[in-house]
């Protein structure tokens, strides 16, 4: 299968040029990252030559607000990608799985974390050397604690104690991050009672809770 000839080869080649750490977050201590874009720069090149196609696919996504230390609102996204490697010569593919998370102040976190997951997907497919605000590493954004708004519906926790509610409210966003099977398995796991069961059922979107019904079949 010439996919794994394509993706030596390109290893070969970044083992001799890398990616220099070039781009530097100069918020809070400081450190110096390799960007989405010099990742593309370098990396086009090679796929051209190689005949070699990358193909992204979001499998998973998740999106929510949070705050900044500072009470800036930031919204918060994380997703995971699948990467299918595929030879133009033979068609033949191979497929990765990364994921990726990113904050921004506006409507790009999700531009961001989607960016992140190509770049570490690059990075641990082509095992790639060391030596623009679209990069999810070019900031640092100190967030405040974080402040869950999912709600059960009305009347249906009034006996549960605040507490419980909130761990269930962090178990829902947890459950909200994972497929249908998982969020399943995960709900299992905590061997939960039958208002709690419901209180968090209530919490879930109705996309969510359509995927563990399907899991269940």
């Amino acid at each position: 299968m010439k996919v794994y000839q394509a993706i030596n080869a390109i290893q070969f080649a970044l083992s001799k040029i890398g990616i220099t750490k070039n781009g530097r977050n100069t918020q809070g201590s400081g450190y110096s990252f390799r960007g989405i874009d010099q990742v593309y720069n370098t990396l086009s090149p090679l796929l051209a030559e190689h005949k070699l196609c990358i193909l992204p696919r979001v499998v998973k996504s998740m999106q929510t607000e949070r705050q900044s230390s500072g009470g800036k609102t930031l919204i918060y996204s994380y997703v995971t990608m699948e990467f299918d490697l595929v030879s133009s010569e033979d068609g033949s593919k191979h497929t990765i799985c990364t994921v990726g998370e990113a904050f921004d102040s506006g409507d790009k976190s999700m531009n961001k974390a989607m960016s992140a997951a190509y770049k570490y997907a690059a990075f641990q497919a082509f095992a790639i050397p060391t030596e623009g605000d679209n990069d999810a590493d070019a900031q640092t954004h100190e967030v405040a604690p974080k402040k869950v708004v999912i709600t059960p519906a009305q009347g249906i926790a009034d006996s549960l104690p605040a507490e419980e509610i909130q761990y269930l409210q962090e178990l829902a966003m947890e459950i909200m991050a994972l497929d249908g099977k998982q969020g399943l398995e995960r709900m299992e796991a905590e061997n939960l009672e039958a208002e709690q069961k419901v209180a968090l059922w209530s919490m879930l979107p109705s996309k969510v809770r359509s995927e563990i019904k399907k899991a269940k079949e």
